[in-house]
């Protein structure tokens, strides 16, 4: 899914220039629409899902987080003006955005140790 974020007038119509250039963008924003957990002591099954491990808050990217941030790697279709396009914002229409940041490679660890039950989470995540 695209989706377009509208940069605020007062940072100027050129704050995206160069940005068109990287593939991809994160996107740091703030959850704002969901309630915050009871209790972030309690361990919680990801999504629900009964075949899952209880996990605590820091092992699981669900969006009812402590410091109320959210973030995702989005690919870059288009930056013109104001206007930032992207592919995979996994955030819902009006969220804040708190700021950009272009990805890239030497950031990036060269590889990823993560359990098994994430493969299996993720699997029909996209």
């Amino acid at each position: 899914m695209e989706s377009t974020i509208v940069i605020e007038a007062r940072l100027g119509d050129r704050c995206l220039t160069g940005l068109a250039g990287f593939s991809h963008v994160e996107v740091v924003f703030a959850v704002d629409r969901l309630p915050e957990r009871d209790d972030y002591r309690r361990f919680l099954r990801p999504r629900g899902r009964a075949g899952l491990p209880e996990v605590g808050v820091f092992a699981d990217r669900g969006p009812r987080r402590p410091n109320r941030i959210g973030c995702t790697v989005c690919e870059v279709v288009s930056a013109e003006g104001r206007e930032l396009r992207v592919r995979g914002l996994d955030a819902v229409t009006g969220t804040p955005v708190l700021d950009l940041k272009p990805v890239m490679r030497q950031f990036l660890p060269g590889s990823v140790r993560q359990p098994e039950w994430v493969d299996r989470l993720m699997a029909e995540y996209f």
